[in-house]
């Protein structure tokens, strides 16, 4: 990989529009960088300020090879690409990180949880499912997921009997993992640049929607103790290593009732569970990204100020063209800031936005950002 930039004009590509694209091309733009995107949506939300959009789907070959082609440095804002003509490029010598190799690895959640296994990397139980039979290898309830392609809460299915088993069960390649005991769902953002260098951000915890198992809350600092977060730093910076990677990885943990800490899945770019770094840390995921694929020195990770970040999902009930109800009310709150991804049709469920409160005390600004959700709805044109 080229660690030889000239960084007065760097041209920068990235795989993906959307909302995480977006902020990465505003960050990029801010260092002077010269932005392309590729995205099959027209007028997506990073194409909004970005210097070029190509046009083209994650699996177009061509479309690909010409981003990279472009592009001093390329990157991802997503993991379902097509890695093929990817692999062949950066065997050429194009810089493209994270590697296609890890991304093709990360791509197939089994093979993810297999390596990291090996590397001696604590995880839940897992096992291949190759028969039907197979599903009830540990007994119910079990979690079985999808090998490719899940995504935000998709492709993963709770077994709770035999019966679910027989009517609920995922008809695509999957494996099953033990109901791991849950005390808490956590997260770390880890960077590793070029020459190898890492660096963490704080510890959060993460709490979901249960009808949709979308990310709904972050806390930053995660409420645990330092032995627990020692822990979660340790097995995070362990597998980005195992991993070889080089980017921005989120790592969701699991931390068990009995004390354990395993690791749940890496994603291999910015990660929902890292958007208050942008107003709380001294360096946001979204530079960091630019720094660690540039070769450039991490910035700081400190945690500047407690914050909790709150996602803004389309209403049930509503789709179409977005509108936001309740805005002036929120932006009356202190220490907080909004963000609108600029996504041209809401649905229900999509996160179609963020908002991130700061206070010297977490709970506190758990109770503005939980004020904030009551108030911002975000509302499509036709009622479904």
């Amino acid at each position: 990989m080229n660690k030889d930039f000239n960084y007065s004009n760097l041209k920068l590509g990235i795989i993906g529009g959307g909302q995480l694209g977006k902020i990465m091309s505003q960050k990029a733009k801010k260092m002077g960088f010269h932005v392309t995107i590729l995205d099959p949506t027209f007028n997506c939300p990073a194409a909004q300020v970005s210097d070029k959009h190509i046009i083209g789907g994650f699996y177009d070959k061509e479309k690909l090879e010409q981003l990279v082609q472009e592009s001093d440095v390329t990157t991802f804002e997503l993991e379902h690409v097509d890695t093929t003509i990817l692999k062949e490029l950066f065997d050429n010598g194009h810089s493209i990180a994270p590697s296609p190799y890890v991304m093709e690895l990360i791509q197939n959640k089994y093979e993810q949880k297999k390596l990291l296994d090996e590397k001696g990397i604590p995880v839940p139980a897992y096992k291949d499912v190759k028969t039907p039979e197979d599903l009830a290898s540990f007994g119910f309830p079990v979690v079985q997921k999808s090998k490719l392609g899940g995504y935000d809460g998709q492709g993963v299915q709770v077994l709770k009997s035999q019966e679910d088993a027989n009517t609920k069960a995922i008809q695509a390649e999957s494996f099953i993992e033990e109901m791991v005991d849950i005390d808490k769902e956590l997260a770390i953002i880890v960077a590793r640049n070029i020459e190898g260098e890492i660096k963490c951000y704080p510890v959060v915890e993460m709490l979901f929607d249960e009808r949709v198992n979308i990310c709904d809350s972050v806390m930053a600092p995660a409420n645990i103790s330092k032995e627990i977060e020692e822990k979660s730093i340790e097995v995070s910076i362990k597998a980005i290593q195992a991993l070889d990677g080089v980017g921005i990885f989120g790592v969701e943990l699991f931390l068990t009732k009995s004390g354990e800490v395993q690791v749940n899945e890496i994603a291999p770019r910015p990660h929902n569970s890292g958007h208050y770094t942008v107003e709380a840390c001294a360096t946001s995921q979204f530079e960091q990204i630019i720094r660690a694929v540039t070769n450039l020195p991490l910035g700081s990770t400190k945690l500047i100020s407690p914050a909790v970040m709150i996602n803004l999902l389309g209403e049930v009930g509503y789709e179409g063209e977005p509108f936001i109800e309740g805005i002036h009310d929120a932006l009356e709150i202190p220490e907080l800031s909004f963000h609108f991804y600029g996504k041209s049709f809401t649905k229900p469920f999509r996160k179609m936005g963020h908002v991130t409160v700061l206070d010297d005390d977490i709970n506190e600004a758990l109770n503005k950002a939980n004020k904030a959700k009551q108030i911002l709805k975000i509302k499509g044109s036709k009622e479904v």
